[in-house]
Parts: structure tokens; C-alpha cells; sequence
């Protein structure tokens, strides 16, 4: 099936130019595809194609020439691209008496750049493969990189990818839906209120090795990881004792590609880790970049459903993700809690949502509802409704609209934010 995708995609290479929100244009240059090849709907979402073509580790090449030689293959150009995001929010919260309006989103924020990214990636050799992210706007240029080594076996392929990412977790190193199951790729902005995952704060630094094997009917990625971004922390970032573990099936049903699957993050790391009062806690050791070592659990699990197809026509992307994260005691001389739920209860979520195209290639329209609980000992209530919109004013260039109100016993304190609105634009070239 894949190898159909791959074939089909070539003849579309030569036909496909039509209106699409931004994607990498890194690949876009290096295949010599539009950038809907890769996208269902708009940026980030995946769409088949674009799955097949990161399973196979980036390396799918076009027109583009070539320099060859034996046991050589490179594209003849280092293919690089920028993202840039330029928001502004707005919640409806009270600020302290004294606060500048815009000093908070309380007040209108605008955040330009919210995200100024560099890319390089593309194709190293036949096999393997490349992503490089960096920040243009933060001291540390370096904020993403994998490198996946693809192997065909028979009707399946194998990869082992390295990888490390200052914010997006264990979950970057191979990832095909775009339920927000990693940070970077979700269908709309509002993250926390769209995805159980990003709710529960699975993201974050990441450094490890993914294994992965896929086929046509699925994928596992079972990877060793550190919750630190080893550019940044230092020696302890190398001792890969966590678990992350994904399992996924992907079958197609009425014409309609489907995404099923569980997440787990499993046992315990070291960590940068001082106590709020900049005081090294109990049980950490050794120093780190911005001060201690300390040692935690990472635990959470998630399950996640997308369907991408039709409906009048047009297309339509349901999502549906649920997570939950464990209160873990601190012990003295031992674990400091769970990196993912530094509360007093169980933090968990569930969020159902859709993302229908008014205008094809051009216009698209959402909404989602989450109910959580946010691990607070009391008033943990956390609910929110979301709309979205996104429209394509060229192939790279797009606006988003997102607005969440938000509702719970979370929200009883006075002057507490029970409303965000978000304007965007985003572009990538």
C-alpha cells in the first residue's frame, strides 16, 4: 500500500497546486510537491501520504538533482525553511492593580514572533533521513533534531531514530496522527483545549532513541527517553531510563482514514530540578544547567481516535483523545513526584472535536468540547468549549481564529480567565 501511496504521489507531484495552509517547505522543495500533498485539510494535520512519507524518514526525493556516487546520495541542495506564527490573545481575567496592559493576555497581548523557526531536512542517504529545528528568536539556536534510519522488511519497515527537542516531548520521535498526540502536530491552536494530551502537559524537553516498525495496518513505537533537552542539561540527559510506548492502528473504513491508539510514559529520570523557592529539594543530586538533578517519575497514558474523509464532499476530520496522569508522593532520597501531574488528585482529560472545509483548500471551520479535572485538591473542574477557524489566503499563508470559553469549579476564584481568544497568522517559505 505504501508503495502505491509513493506512486501515486509522484503523478501528483506534477499536477497538484492548489491553495494549502503552510507546511515545511523544506520537503515541498525536495520533492517538488505542493505542500497539499503532505496535508490533509491544513498544516499540521497529516495526511496519508504525508504519513508514508515521514515513515519513510524523509528521504522521498523528485525532481530535485542529486549528488551520487557510491554509497553516496544527496540532494543537491541543503533544503531549508522558516515558520513563523504572529499571535494575538486575549483573556478575560482580572490582572493585579499596577499590571501594563499587555503585560499579560489579560490585558491583549500581542506576541510577534510567538514562533520564529529555521528548518533544514530532507534526505542524508538512501535510508536515512533528517529533521533539523532551529529557534531564531530564543539564545540557543538548537530546539529540534531527529534522524531516522529506515529499513525495508519485507511488507513492513523498521526505523531507529534518535532525536532530541527542548519542548516537545517523548512523543517527537515518531508520531503519525494529529490528534495532538505530539506537541507539533494538532488540527487547531488551542492545544490544552483540543487534545487530552497537550492538556495533561506530555510535552516538554525530550532526548532518546525511538524504535519503530510499520506497516500498513499500523505502527508501535517503543522508545528509551530522557525528560531533559540535552543541548541544555548536561551529562544526566544521557541516561535514558524512561519508557515511552505507542501503539497505533491505521486502517482505512469507507473510504475514511482512520487513527486508533494508546500512549504510555513509564518510570523515572533525572531531571533539572530545584523546589519553588530556588532550594535544592530533597533526593536531588549533582548540577545541572539551572540547578539540580532530581529524580522523577514520568507517568501518564493516553488513548486518541482520528477519521479524515467526507461529508458533503468536503473534507472532515474527527478527533477524540483521552489522558490521565497519577499523583506520585515524593519520597525523600527518592522520586520527586510525576513530571506530568504536580497536583494532589489524578490530572485527566477528555476531548472530542471536528474540523469540516466550508471552501475547500480554503476556509475550514471547528469546534471541540474538553472536560477535565486539573489535579488541584479542590475546585478541580475544568471544562471548555472551542471554536476554530482557519483560512488559506495562499499555499503558505494562513489565519486562524481559535476561541475557547472555559467553565468549572476551576474558575470560581474572582477575576479568574474564563475566556481566550487567539488571532493568528502563519506562514512558512
Amino acid at each position: 500500500m505504501n508503495k502505491v501511496i509513493l506512486s501515486l504521489a509522484g503523478l501528483l507531484a506534477a499536477i497538484a497546486f492548489a491553495p494549502e495552509a503552510a507546511a515545511v517547505p523544506s520537503f515541498a522543495r525536495q520533492t517538488g510537491m505542493a505542500c497539499n500533498a503532505c496535508h490533509q485539510q491544513h498544516f499540521p494535520v497529516l495526511s496519508k501520504f504525508g504519513q508514508a512519507f515521514k515513515a519513510g524518514g524523509y528521504t522521498m526525493m523528485g525532481a530535485q538533482g542529486k549528488v551520487e556516487g557510491e554509497h553516496l546520495t544527496l540532494p543537491d541542495t541543503l533544503n531549508a525553511s522558516m515558520l513563523l506564527k504572529a499571535r494575538y490573545q486575549k483573556e478575560n481575567g482580572t490582572d493585579p492593580v499596577g499590571t501594563l496592559s499587555g503585560e499579560t493576555t489579560n490585558g491583549g497581548q500581542w506576541q510577534i514572533p510567538d514562533e520564529f523557526s529555521l528548518f533544514f531536512g530532507g534526505r542524508i542517504a538512501e535510508n536515512v533521513g533528517f529533521l533539523f529545528e532551529g529557534n531564531t528568536n530564543a539564545p540557543a539556536v538548537l530546539a529540534g533534531f531527529k534522524m531516522p534510519f529506515v529499513f525495508d522488511a519485507g511488507g513492513a519497515k523498521l526505523s531507529v531514530i534518535p532525536y532530541l527537542t527542548d519542548a516537545l516531548g517523548a512523543s517527537y520521535g515518531f508520531e503519525q496522527a494529529s490528534t495532538g498526540a505530539v506537541r507539533g502536530v494538532r488540527w487547531a491552536e488551542h492545544r490544552g483545549d483540543i487534545s487530552a494530551q497537550q492538556y495533561i502537559g506530555t510535552d516538554g524537553a525530550a532526548t532518546g532513541v525511538a524504535f519503530v516498525a510499520l506497516n500498513d495496518m499500523g505502527y508501535i513505537n517503543v522508545s528509551r527517553w530522557s525528560p531533559n533537552f540535552t543541548a541544555a542539561a548536561g551529562t544526566a540527559a544521557i541516561q535514558l531510563k524512561s519508557n515511552y510506548l505507542r501503539i497505533a492502528a491505521t486502517p482505512t473504513v469507507a473510504d475514511w482514514d482512520m487513527h486508533i491508539g494508546v500512549q504510555s510514559w513509564s518510570g523515572s529520570n533525572y531531571v533539572d530540578y530545584v523546589d519553588a523557592a530556588g532550594v535544592l529539594a530533597a533526593g536531588a543530586t549533582g548540577v545541572g544547567a539551572s540547578g539540580f538533578f532530581g529524580l522523577v517519575d514520568t507517568k501518564a497514558t493516553a488513548v486518541d481516535f482520528q477519521a479524515h474523509g467526507h461529508a458533503g464532499g468536503k473534507d472532515l476530520g474527527v478527533y477524540a483523545t483521552w489522558a490521565k496522569a497519577p499523583v506520585v508522593a515524593a519520597v525523600v532520597g527518592g522520586t520527586q513526584g510525576n513530571l506530568f501531574n504536580a497536583g494532589a488528585k489524578e490530572l485527566k482529560a477528555f476531548t472530542i472535536g471536528a474540523d469540516y472545509s466550508v471552501v475547500p483548500s480554503t476556509l475550514h471551520i471547528g469546534a471541540a468540547y474538553r472536560n477535565a479535572k486539573n489535579g488541584a485538591a479542590t475546585n478541580d473542574g475544568d471544562n471548555s468549549i472551542t471554536l476554530t477557524a482557519v483560512y488559506d489566503l495562499a499555499m503558505n499563508v494562513a489565519f486562524h481564529m481559535n476561541h475557547s470559553k472555559r467553565s468549572g469549579s476551576a474558575y470560581n476564584a474572582a477575576g479568574s480567565a474564563t475566556s481566550l481568544t487567539t488571532l493568528m497568522l502563519e506562514a512558512a517559505w
